[in-house]
């Protein structure tokens, strides 16, 4: 297992992957670095971690989570090379950063260490969500370390490097689109005459609720969608007027326009 785990970057994606790394480091010591000092130290009072600087958090620790965003990353990690390349152990670099290959996070880095690149999802911050990655130069021990030590955050997928960019815009921003819509099903509950605190719950709910049916008995969501669906009834009505607003298109063009925008970040 990794004797210490570092977090370079503690922002909304950061602190949610180190709520479930804290979960699963066995007692070994998180260490929290952020630009904003303030933002690491409010992550370290929740989790009972430790706050340091990314110099140290270089220097020391033997999986370091890289969570920047991929505009600042460079700039980030060439202030860390020198530190780098001192080191005499074994240590893995675990970058965030949509659209940066492993191999770019190495030349950033100044040379060939491991390194995986993971791409999860806001929910692994309360036990649900989605984790894809793969690695490059690791050995498959880290990788199942490292799949063990994130094991708390929900769903952990090892992937094929070149489908990371697909997964990520159906996981990584599907929490957008699945807020967007759950917002949207709550206004129509406003709009017939519901409380917004009950619209929201409600909708919330059946979200969650439907998403555990299919995953549970295996059934397609369309078996699902044609089980509410009674003849002549209020649901298929509510699926035609879905159908004529054009959702399932607007749908994919969302994971799409996702998956060719983190296609151009290099």
């Amino acid at each position: 297992m990794f004797s210490s785990i570092g977090f370079i970057g503690t922002g909304t994606m950061g602190a949610a992957v180190a709520r479930a790394a804290v979960k699963g480091a066995q007692g070994a010591p998180v260490l929290l670095a952020n630009r904003t000092r303030s933002k690491a130290e409010a992550v370290a009072r929740e989790l009972g971690a430790q706050t340091a600087d990314n110099e140290t958090v270089a220097r020391e620790c033997s999986l370091i989570f890289l969570g920047v965003k991929p505009q600042m990353m460079e700039q980030m990690l060439s202030g860390l090379v020198p530190i780098l390349k001192a080191r005499k152990d074994r240590f893995v670099l675990a970058s965030m950063a949509a659209g940066l290959d492993a191999r770019r996070i190495q030349e950033m880095a100044g040379g060939a260490y491991p390194v995986i690149c993971l791409m999860p999802n806001t929910p692994v911050a309360v036990g649900a969500g989605v984790v894809q990655y793969y690695g490059v130069d690791t050995t498959e021990e880290e990788l199942s370390d490292f799949q063990t030590l994130l094991s708390a955050a929900g769903m952990i997928d090892r992937i094929d490097p070149e489908r990371l960019n697909a997964a990520s815009a159906v996981s990584g921003c599907g929490p957008a689109f699945c807020a967007v819509f759950i917002e949207a099903l709550a206004d129509g509950g406003v709009a017939c005459g519901l409380t917004r605190p009950m619209a929201m719950e409600c909708a919330a709910q059946t979200l969650i609720g439907a998403a555990r049916l299919m995953l549970e008995t295996g059934r397609h969501p369309g078996a699902l969608k044609d089980a509410v669906c009674s003849p002549g009834g209020a649901t298929i009505q509510g699926v035609r007027a879905l159908e004529a607003g054009g959702f399932r298109s607007a749908v994919m063009e969302a994971v799409i326009a996702a998956y060719e925008k983190s296609a151009e970040m290099k």
